[in-house]
């Protein structure tokens, strides 16, 4: 890998992009597609495939650190005596059952999938598909009122069911977030806890992938690839606790149907190009 100026600013642009799509239910994985189509990194496929998946761990962070007091299960009141958050080490718990149905599934199929589902058009068909199923979804909640309102009261069956959800977003193109998301909505979760519990949902899902793409490529780093892994990282958690602030602020006025517009219209792009424009 040659790290000029040139490809400083593309990971810098790959961080942003990274920071902005992790969150919004707009499948980071269909831009990274168009991203990579024109903005070409000069490193190797398998460094390549590692980095998008490990870039993501900077927009974790941002999570974490957002959500500290929330996701920390325990409380210091002084310096000997810290109290246990009973809810918190709950829904923690909760967080591991909706993380189970998912991580099955990646491991059994993980490799068949970036095989052979990689493609753009399964890319533009689950951006047009959940883009039409945020719409409707939105478009229905208007006749009904959230059953669960904050995230500390999802039930471990609640949770166990929006982890099916997520097994959805192994197809790629459909969005970790997007899919938890929606299945939150047709539950009856509100907005604000159903993005709340998928921050919490990301922490482990996206350490866990990482750990598996950084095991498979190995720890001889190059010194240019560590700080290009570095240098995306710290890019995507800038960007994210961003995007995060305003997701959180955007959600308790509007709702997801923004979002699904987008996502048909990239999906859209993303078909003529790759069928047309090539």
């Amino acid at each position: 890998m040659v790290l000029d100026f040139v490809e400083f600013l593309k990971v810098i642009f790959l961080g942003i992009v990274e920071g902005v799509t992790e969150w919004l239910p707009i499948s980071s994985t269909g831009h990274m597609l168009l991203v990579d189509e024109f903005i070409t990194l000069d490193m190797s496929g398998a460094f390549k495939e590692m980095f998008f998946v490990v870039i993501q761990l900077g927009a974790i962070l941002a999570v974490v650190l957002l959500f500290w007091n929330k996701m920390l299960p325990f409380q210091f009141s002084d310096k000997t005596q810290p109290i246990i958050k009973k809810d918190t080490f709950s829904l923690w718990f909760k967080v591991v059952v909706a993380c189970i149905p998912g991580a099955v599934i990646t491991i059994l199929f993980d490799d068949y999938i970036e095989a052979h589902l990689q493609t753009p058009m399964v890319i533009a068909a689950a951006l047009i598909f959940y883009g039409i199923v945020f719409i409707v979804i939105e478009i229905w909640n208007k006749r009904r009122l959230p059953t669960t309102s904050r995230v500390e009261d999802i039930t471990y069956y609640t949770a166990f069911l929006i982890g099916l959800f997520q097994v959805l977003s192994i197809i790629p193109g459909t969005s970790r977030s997007g899919a938890t998301i929606i299945g939150a909505l047709l539950i009856g979760v509100s907005r604000v806890a159903a993005a709340e519990f998928t921050f919490f949902l990301a922490v482990p899902v996206m350490f866990g992938l990482s750990a598996i793409k950084v095991l498979k490529f190995g720890f001889a780093f190059t010194s240019a690839e560590l700080f290009v892994l570095v240098l995306g990282m710290t890019t995507a958690f800038a960007v994210s606790i961003l995007v995060i602030q305003f997701l959180m602020g955007y959600i308790k006025k509007h709702d997801f149907k923004v979002f699904g517009y987008y996502r048909i219209i990239l999906g859209v792009i993303v078909c003529l190009y790759f069928t047309l424009g090539r």
